[in-house]
């Protein structure tokens, strides 16, 4: 066997072996992607429930705020607002622009609802009306699992990041336009934990 077959073998056996190498880390790459958005999926839902609640508990408390229209329309703007980015990041949760959209419109939407049940805490008739109580009862649970599966979201995000950005999976990553995935964050601080309202 000449020394150029060998040569040439060797470097054929290096090829294959680099080949193979690409194809594992772009697949893991595209496993962690697919992982993240099955993750926003379920945090899709969650917050689908949350909007169709809210123009219940606004029809609700209507008759009781009869005085305060400016802040009814104010959570049903903010509600339409975090619904339309909901639809959007939902087509493509790895849209950074996207995802920072639906952020601050959930920033939104926390400061009216957070408004809102200021404004209500005011009315005692609304707080024993046992529609709203239902109703309040269903989007502290439907905050609760919202929290939960952003975290599982953003635990996603964290090892997909991680995967793009470590060597050598970053060569691939940027061959391939692997780009980084936003974490689900409220910005303020003061609005990370669901409204809390008593209503007994």
């Amino acid at each position: 066997m000449s020394t150029v077959v060998i040569v040439l073998a060797v470097m054929g056996i290096v090829f294959i072996l680099a080949a193979l190498w690409a194809i594992s880390i772009y697949n893991g790459l595209v496993g962690l992607r697919n992982r993240f958005k099955n993750a926003f999926a379920q945090i899709d839902v969650q917050l689908k429930r949350r909007y169709d609640l809210i123009p219940n508990l606004v029809e609700t408390a209507k008759g009781y705020l009869k005085h305060e229209r400016g802040t009814l329309e104010a959570v049903i703007t903010a509600r339409n607002a975090a619904a339309g980015a909901r639809q959007t990041v939902a087509t493509d949760p790895g849209d950074a622009g996207a995802m920072k959209n639906l952020l601050g419109a959930e920033t939104a939407l926390a400061g009216a609802m957070t408004r809102f049940f200021a404004v209500a805490e005011a009315y005692p008739d609304l707080k024993a009306n046992q529609t709203m109580a239902q109703l309040m009862e269903e989007l502290t649970s439907t905050e609760n699992k919202v929290s939960f599966a952003r975290q599982a979201y953003n635990d996603s995000v964290m090892t997909y990041n991680t995967q793009r950005e470590v060597f050598p999976s970053n060569i691939v990553a940027g061959m391939f336009n692997f780009g980084p995935a936003e974490l689900f964050t409220i910005e303020n601080p003061a609005e990370k934990e669901a409204p809390r309202v008593s209503f007994s």
